[in-house]
């Protein structure tokens, strides 16, 4: 096989899904928290996620001129949202189950409790091979 045709498709290794308990809330009957089947996120679907969370701020004293900032709080649910194959967020019987209408809604109901919702976005960010740019700084000091 010459070296070019290992960057041929065929040849990628396909990342696995892997599991998460997001929550201590749902519980099986022996009282373990429920495991979350979560999936890889591409780059195709961040950058999708990206530009539906993005908008434009004008930038001041600068008429005509414009920063693309990124809600951050909507990012972050619309990855988890991505993320998740199992429980299917966007079950009607789930989010009827919890009074709401969306899987950005349900995924803050199933999981109300801030620590745990920050550590499943820490979690699927180090699944995902994410790093901050704070981390990339320190990383290029040491």
């Amino acid at each position: 096989m010459s070296d070019f045709s290992r960057f041929m498709k065929q040849n990628q290794i396909k990342e696995e899904n892997t599991k998460y308990a997001a929550t201590k809330s749902l519980v099986d009957e022996n009282g373990k928290p429920l495991l979350w089947e979560i999936r890889p996120i591409t780059t195709s679907m961040n950058d999708d996620i990206i530009e539906e969370c993005s908008y434009d701020v004008q930038i001041p004293g600068k008429p005509g001129m414009y920063r693309t900032k990124v809600n951050q709080s909507k990012f972050k649910a619309r990855l988890i949202c991505a993320s998740v194959v199992y429980p299917n967020l966007n079950s009607v019987e789930l989010q009827n189950s919890y009074g709401v209408r969306s899987d950005v809604e349900l995924i803050k109901e199933m999981i109300p409790n801030s620590g745990e919702y920050n550590r499943f976005i820490e979690f699927i960010n180090d699944f995902n091979d994410f790093t901050s740019l704070q981390e990339d700084v320190d990383e290029a000091k040491n």
